[in-house]
């Protein structure tokens, strides 16, 4: 091999190093130019989330309260159900008291919010516990030890959780309104946290959450958040309105098929369904079917498969919720368990059992909700013989004949004769009839060669 001469490569060596710091200057420069580049498109970027984290908590406050969140920073909503702050400023959260600090030098107070949408109901809110909101000038506040880039929002867990009924009420389906829009980019900080309500519709608080839920009980500390949203909108029982509530823009399809997506439901409407399912809600006690046997000889009669739900089996929500899911027909008696009418697909129907002096009840929380869920609904109102209430009280007793002057009497006593005295001994044919008319909102009719006559009824 041939040997580069010595006095080349000393001649060379100055001329490799010039090269040498070309190349690292440029490089240093490149780095810069990419650096400052970035660092723009950071600065931009989080104008740019900011002005969308303002846009999206806009949608919580009422137009005319807009400009005010502008100015303060601050937003109070209040109504005979709920109570909601609204903050698009940075707060600090101290979970060791349940305070929230939001600095401002323009407006300052002290509030207490128990986030729970049920503040009427002097009982739920017992089991809520109240938040203190602070606002001003705050010389001192708690140090922060989590920084998060999402805003919170604050709710209890508390009130009347561990009835189906009022869990989807007043949490799940206020959740859904106050949070949808966000995109799962916030993070729940849940009040009086019960663990049974969390394995119940911990899918549905992860669909709309992307980020682990703090429950303050274990976790004290001081979290910093960019905003926050302290309670939860309500619309009415089992409602999702569509125009003159906050948030508009949603509706009970909507939550429907939010609660399709959480629960991986597979049936959106009767097409896709075969012989027809009835799903009959079997109470132990309180507004009982006294002849539930009978009952389902005649429903089987008619042609439909029945599913008999007691209480063990309604408690896995997710587990009920795929039966529902495929569900032509859901009877009951009215009660929190025809809740559940909300996993059925479009064009089903729930039939209530209306028992005495329950009509209002029955109509207001399940009925009217029900065909805002695209369900067909049928009544069956309880005659005077069908219900135990006269082997009690007697046929001409005020109870039967002037319901009016037992509800004066207060509602704790209206409640323990209607709803916690009163079973059913129902009419199988003229409860038949009703499942046929369920049949022909179906697009079916009874089999042949069962005539009503045939029926026994032997329930009086």
């Amino acid at each position: 091999m041939e040997k580069v001469p010595k006095r080349l490569i000393i001649r060379s060596t100055p001329f490799f190093c010039l090269l040498l710091l070309c190349l690292l200057y440029t490089s240093i420069e490149f780095r810069t130019h990419v650096n400052d580049q970035w660092k723009k498109q950071r600065t931009n970027l989080g104008g740019s989330c900011q002005e969308d984290l303002n846009f999206l908590l806009k949608r919580l406050v009422k137009e005319r309260n807009q400009a005010q969140l502008e100015v303060t920073g601050v937003s109070y909503h209040s109504d005979v159900h709920t109570e909601v702050w609204v903050s698009n400023r940075p707060v600090r959260i101290d979970t060791r008291a349940m305070k929230i600090y939001a600095p401002s030098s323009r407006y300052a107070y002290n509030r207490m919010i128990s986030p729970y949408p049920r503040r009427e109901d002097k009982t739920a809110m017992d089991y809520v516990s109240p938040i203190q909101i602070l606002q001003g000038n705050i010389s001192d506040p708690p140090a922060c030890r989590y920084n998060h880039n999402v805003p919170a929002v604050v709710f209890s867990s508390g009130g009347f959780t561990g009835n189906i009924f009022h869990e989807l009420n007043e949490v799940i389906i206020p959740l859904f309104l106050t949070t949808r829009h966000f995109q799962s980019r916030l993070r729940f900080v849940i009040t009086d946290f019960r663990p049974p309500f969390f394995e119940k519709f911990g899918k549905v608080l992860s669909r709309l959450s992307s980020y682990e839920v703090i429950n303050p009980a274990a976790n004290e500390s001081v979290h910093c958040f960019p905003g926050a949203v302290v309670g939860l909108h309500y619309h009415d029982n089992l409602a999702v309105k569509t125009t003159n509530y906050i948030p508009e823009g949603y509706s009970m399809l909507d939550f429907k098929q939010f609660l399709r997506e959480s629960f991986n439901l597979k049936v959106v409407d009767l097409s896709q369904m075969e012989k027809p399912v009835l799903v009959l809600i079997s109470r132990p006690k309180h507004r009982a079917f006294l002849n539930e046997d009978q009952m389902v000889t005649m429903m089987k009669a008619l042609g439909f498969r029945v599913v008999i739900a007691k209480p063990d089996m309604m408690m896995k929500v997710e587990k009920f919720a795929e039966v529902l899911n495929s569900c032509s027909v859901l009877v009951g008696a009215h009660g929190a368990g025809l809740t559940n009418e909300i996993f059925m697909p479009q064009g089903a129907v729930m039939v209530q059992v209306v028992g005495l002096n329950l009509g209002w009840a029955s109509a207001t929380y399940y009925g009217d909700p029900g065909r805002e869920m695209g369900l067909h609904y049928l009544e069956y109102k309880i005659e005077p013989e069908e219900s135990s209430l006269v082997s009690l009280y007697g046929r001409n007793h005020p109870v039967i004949v002037d319901p009016a002057s037992i509800e004066a009497k207060g509602y704790r006593i209206g409640r323990a004769v209607y709803l916690e005295e009163q079973d059913f001994n129902v009419s199988i044919v003229r409860f038949r009839k009703t499942l046929v008319k369920a049949l022909g909102l179906l697009g079916r009719s009874a089999p042949l060669g069962v005539d009503e006559t045939e029926i026994s009824d032997d329930s009086f």
